[in-house]
């Protein structure tokens, strides 16, 4: 099912990371491991979909600040956080942040593995929307300045009169524009253009 997912696993307990390794490697999955947050920033490639599997506390970055810095970056990978000192404070921070879960260590081989695959098809649908969304943002990236400034009116819900006025132009032009944009952005349909144009929009950051 996740023939093509990966496991981060980062901690710098080598015994931490080998169990956790071999539960994931005997369930068919794919493993990458890491000593530090540092080594994996330096190597992930950004291949999706996967999930990061790690400890809070570790030599140089935590588990909490690397999750904050895949945020800040834009990265999307769902994460499952380690600690054997959990508290309120750090459960909420790291929620939320997007951690799809944080389990106490030790944990039971079937409750990480549970979360494992939570976050592998929390990870495959946000891969699949981030696909979705690079490739209508391309569609809206083709429209010319003045092509978007009609965009921006449609969406708002303005007749072709009203934009002419606001716009400076003709109805003829704007009818041009109007249908520059439909055709580039692939579709005849007002309802489907404002769902892709929302479609497209960034998705807040787990910050806000």
């Amino acid at each position: 099912m996740f023939e093509n997912a990966v496991v981060y696993i980062v901690d710098d307990d080598r015994a931490v990371r080998q169990s956790v390794a071999a539960l994931v490697g005997e369930m068919g999955v794919r493993t990458r491991l890491y000593a530090s947050a540092e080594e994996f920033l330096q190597a992930y490639d950004g291949h999706r979909p996967g999930c990061l599997v790690t400890d809070v506390r570790m030599v140089g970055m935590s588990g909490i600040e690397l999750q904050a810095h895949l945020a800040r970056q834009g990265v999307s990978l769902s994460v499952i956080v380690l600690t054997a000192y959990a508290d309120t404070p750090l459960t909420v921070r790291a929620i939320k942040q997007g951690a799809v879960t944080l389990l106490t260590k030790p944990c039971r081989d079937q409750e990480l593995w549970d979360a494992i695959l939570a976050a592998l098809r929390e990870d495959t649908g946000k891969y699949q929307r981030d696909a979705r969304r690079i490739e209508l943002r391309a569609r809206f990236d083709s429209l010319t300045p003045a092509e978007r400034r009609v965009l921006d009116r449609m969406v708002e819900g303005d007749s072709n009169k009203v934009m002419a006025k606001r716009l400076g132009v003709s109805i003829r032009t704007i009818e041009v524009r109007r249908a520059n944009v439909f055709r580039k952005v692939g579709t005849d349909s007002l309802a489907e253009l404002v769902r892709f144009y929302l479609e497209a929009a960034p998705p807040p950051s787990a910050a806000e």
